[in-house]
């Protein structure tokens, strides 16, 4: 199964995440991956990493570093693996917002191409991305373009996988494949 979720920031989607991938699995030994996007800047972001290793120790996920470039995840795929991609959000700034200043225009069309590659070659995956881009609030040009741009790329990961959640305070709510989907809850 091919399960993107959405959802606002720091409510649980990683860790009902990890349960998804983790149950997608056909048998205990095939290989569970961990795609991680962030590259962390702060202290916060350094917080946050060091809480989702916390959460995922002893699940039996391989984490793959892959802050750009995601379609070289492709060369672990194998029978009955298991990836959990987190998240959009992080992939979308590292394309976009380059090193040397520079912001990539062309990161959108990049990230959609790879994430119709992986979900045509990849059965079992979740995709995670954070919902930021429906504010009444109105931000710098950059920053709408970065907004905008995320939404598509959400729109296309939603179109490419059989089921998208949303998650909102722990609450699960499905808006595609709820016939495929039994569900899980977090508690």
């Amino acid at each position: 199964m091919k399960i993107f979720i959405s959802g606002g920031c720091k409510n649980g989607k990683s860790y009902y995440a990890q349960h998804l991938a983790k149950a997608q699995r056909a048998k205990q030994e095939d290989p569970l991956y961990y795609v991680a996007t962030m590259k962390p800047v702060d202290r916060e972001d350094d917080r946050r990493i060091l809480k989702h290793q916390q959460d995922r120790e002893g699940w039996g996920f391989t984490t793959i570093e892959q802050p750009v470039d995601i379609e070289k995840i492709l060369t672990q795929c194998g029978h009955g693996c298991s990836f959990l991609l987190d998240s959009l959000t992080a992939l979308l700034m590292n394309e976009m917002f380059l090193p040397n200043g520079d912001v990539n225009e062309t990161a959108v069309k990049k990230i959609t191409n790879a994430l119709r590659q992986i979900t045509d070659k990849i059965n079992n995956i979740v995709i995670v991305s954070d919902y930021i881009y429906s504010d009444v609030a109105f931000y710098d040009p950059i920053t709408e373009k970065y907004r905008k741009f995320l939404a598509e790329i959400d729109c296309a990961a939603a179109a490419h996988c059989n089921v998208v959640l949303e998650v909102a305070y722990t609450n699960i709510i499905v808006h595609k494949g709820k016939e495929m989907f039994g569900g899980i809850r977090l508690s």
